[in-house]
């Protein structure tokens, strides 16, 4: 019994945070699609996620492309098959390239600085002023987080996948020798809508769970500097794995069969 002892206060320890996440993102979402909204803390957020994001995942997204084209032919030219390479190229990055490091960067930039805001302002008791100003915590600074987090991870995963096809194009057309009239044609003719509209998809759930992770752990956070200091990195860590989970559960709901 007491080598099961461990095990067993890990497991209740797990199913009880699994039980507050859940309850948090409950009201959390409640709190999202009842009025009254606050558009002007919408807007904050929506610039400070996907205007102030731009650059990091603009640079991830156009030599994740280039390196992309690079390898693609190193691979394929064992087989005389270069042709195909923007067909790689287009459907790697629509699927799946673009929208995964788009959200691995925008939650070590964006999660991180959520946690360490709402974190701060728990510690220094600026919530608990909230509620006693009977403004609701969860309305005026969670909601507008989730709502701008879904909205503007689709347009910057959108704007990533152009740049990450960009340059791809770039290395194929003035390093490998690729016609660019020719490579255009291959690239459009192979794409489908299927294949952006589920990268975009995506998007929207990684915005939720990087915003969501982000608000749960600032929230939460208890013990001054050190308490705000772990829930940083415990948001950053967390919004990670659950967007490589979400990213096979999502890819496998639209292309089983």
């Amino acid at each position: 019994m007491p080598l099961l002892q461990p095990l067993g206060r890990t497991f209740l320890g797990g199913l009880e945070a699994i039980g507050r996440v859940a309850l948090f993102t409950l009201r959390a979402v409640l709190m999202a699609v009842q009025p009254p909204y606050y558009p002007r803390l919408i807007l904050k957020q929506m610039i400070e996620i996907g205007y102030y994001s731009l650059p990091v995942v603009g640079m991830t997204a156009i030599f994740t492309g280039m390196v992309l084209a690079l390898q693609t032919y190193t691979g394929f030219s064992r087989f005389n098959a270069e042709t195909a390479i923007p067909n790689v190229v287009v459907i790697s990055i629509t699927r799946e390239l673009g929208p995964v490091l788009a959200g691995l960067m925008v939650a070590g930039r964006i999660g991180a600085a959520m946690a360490a805001e709402l974190g701060t302002m728990r510690v220094t008791e600026q919530i608990d002023a909230l509620t006693t100003l009977s403004t609701n915590p969860f309305k005026y600074l969670i909601a507008p987080r989730l709502i701008a987090g879904l909205t503007m991870l689709p347009v910057l995963v959108a704007v990533a996948d152009v740049i990450g096809i960009f340059g791809g194009y770039l290395v194929s057309i003035y390093k490998l020798g690729f016609n660019p009239g020719t490579y255009l044609a291959n690239t459009v003719e192979f794409v489908e809508f299927l294949d952006i509209f589920s990268g975009l998809v995506k998007a929207g759930v990684f915005g939720f769970i990087i915003s969501l992770m982000g608000c749960y752990h600032g929230f939460s956070s208890r013990g001054g500097a050190q308490g705000v200091g772990k829930a940083t990195t415990n948001a950053v860590v967390t919004a990670s794995i659950l967007i490589l989970i979400s990213n096979y559960i999502v890819t496998e709901l639209f292309f089983s069969r």
